[in-house]
């Protein structure tokens, strides 16, 4: 296992922790996971259907056909959507939970939405998404280049043959700049932590 999948898969199980002490487990609950995978490149993809000892109360939600996860997952009911307004009724779930998207779903405008969809179909939700200001960029293991503005990142990326993470792929959050994004989605009763490696906060929690 390289140092990177080493260092992931220690986070995440930390933030399934966090997750554990915020909501008690229900048998009941229903929860949503905006943001499956279907392919999986580590072990660390996919943690909650991984994880949660409920999944038939799971619901999971993607831009993708959901081929492989349907094999690995049976139990979860999965559902395509076109990356818009959620295809759910005002709470419709006990607590959703969305682990490392929110920096993907495109520039400020779609990250508003998709913060407005989740506090609209949710009880409670748990959030998490990486610190734009960690030395090191986490989907491309760069150091430093994503300091720059993200149209001078993208041309060094291209330059370094990442082409894949240019454009809306990837649009990092600092922490000042993921109040304001909750702020502008009308969001007002939350909590964030930040979780840290030697010192650097790695990512946030945002708990709705």
């Amino acid at each position: 296992m390289s140092l990177a999948h080493s260092v992931s898969r220690y986070n995440r199980r930390r933030k399934w922790n966090i997750f554990l002490e915020a909501f008690r487990i229900n048998p009941a609950a229903k929860i949503l996971d905006a943001g499956f995978s279907d392919a999986e490149y580590s072990k660390t993809d996919n943690f909650l259907e991984k994880n949660y000892p409920y999944p038939e109360n799971i619901t999971a939600l993607g831009l993708v056909e959901p081929v492989s996860f349907n094999k690995r997952y049976p139990w979860v009911q999965t559902i395509k959507y076109n990356g818009h307004l959620f295809p759910f009724s005002g709470k419709e779930f006990d607590i959703c939970w969305s682990n490392a998207v929110l920096e993907h779903v495109g520039g400020k405008q779609e990250q508003t939405q998709f913060l407005k969809e989740i506090a609209r179909v949710a009880d409670v939700a748990f959030i998490t998404t990486p610190n734009r200001f960690f030395p090191i960029e986490v989907h491309t293991r760069i150091p430093l280049l994503h300091f720059l503005p993200k149209r001078f990142f993208d041309v060094c990326l291209r330059l370094l043959g990442k082409t894949w993470a240019t454009g809306n792929y990837m649009n990092l959050l600092s922490l000042v700049e993921l109040n304001k994004l909750l702020d502008a989605a009308g969001i007002k009763k939350y909590q964030i932590k930040e979780n840290k490696l030697l010192g650097f906060t790695l990512d946030f929690v945002i708990i709705l």
